[in-house]
């Protein structure tokens, strides 16, 4: 891990969580606008489709000074329209979804024309081939969506990628901040244990990471500030750890990531 703090990066729209939240230590608030496909794409996984909107961004930007991140939709006749809207709201960063070439990417660039940052999604196997090219261009970050590159390799455990070295050589294709999965509090977390994902975190050098679902159900809001605080600090403990504890925490992970059965999760 690089010597940053590490950014915990929460998808929120409502100014009542963002305000405490960001007070709490989180780092910055995504607004989602990714729906196109996604709904036939991701019938049965257990994920969350959002429907935010522009206006839902121009709130998110005037409740907070923190970065504030839209995830637009995947590359397409929209996407023009699209980076004006964001830039227009005064987003920080954009994030391109289900990325599967560099030319994709390279045209985002051009349009976002240094007005915000811009970063991708890897999480088809498109842009995982492609990963050499992708790696040269100027991004933001890199975070590898597991759920979607599972469906696209035909996998129902979504973290099969995680232990069969596929995120692990994404990885050495990028020198900008890098995440996979998601966090929550490290005593929690099913089916994998989460402060087992924060070791691998911690092992593959990522900078951030998405608060899942689950956070706000294990953490009260009262309690938020000490929450983010024992994420960190089980993050930095990750980090600290000799080659012998990295070794036995990679064998645990696999252990849980290959006696799970690819069922429905649960929030995330």
């Amino acid at each position: 891990m690089t010597g940053r703090e590490f950014e915990l990066l929460l998808f929120s729209t409502d100014p009542g969580f963002i305000v405490p939240a960001v007070e709490a230590g989180v780092s910055g608030i995504i607004v989602d606008w990714e729906h196109i496909g996604k709904e036939g794409r991701q019938t049965s996984a257990d994920t969350q489709i959002n429907y935010d909107t522009a206006d839902d961004l121009a709130r998110v930007r005037r409740s907070t000074a923190a970065s504030v991140i839209c995830r637009i939709n995947g590359f397409g006749g929209h996407t023009p329209g699209e980076v004006e809207q964001a830039v227009a709201a005064g987003v920080d960063e954009l994030l391109l979804p289900m990325v599967r070439s560099a030319s994709e990417v390279e045209g985002v660039l051009r349009m976002a024309g240094g007005r915000c940052r811009v970063g991708i999604l890897v999480e088809t196997l498109a842009a995982i081939g492609a990963c050499q090219e992708l790696g040269n261009l100027p991004l933001s970050r890199v975070y590898v969506g597991l759920n979607d590159l599972a469906i696209e390799r035909g996998e129902r455990n979504i973290f099969r990628a995680v232990v069969d070295g596929t995120v692990e050589r994404i990885r050495g294709c990028f020198n900008v901040p890098f995440g996979f999965g998601g966090l929550t509090m490290p005593d929690r977390g099913r089916p994998i244990p989460c402060r087992l994902l924060m070791g691998e975190m911690a092992r593959l050098g990522c900078s951030f990471s998405f608060l899942r679902r689950s956070f706000w159900n294990d953490v009260g809001r009262d309690e938020l500030g000490k929450g983010v605080s024992a994420i960190r600090e089980a993050i930095a403990k990750s980090a600290g750890r000799g080659a012998d504890a990295v070794e036995k925490d990679r064998a645990e992970l696999a252990g849980c990531i290959n006696a799970w059965d690819g069922s429905r999760m649960g929030p995330a």
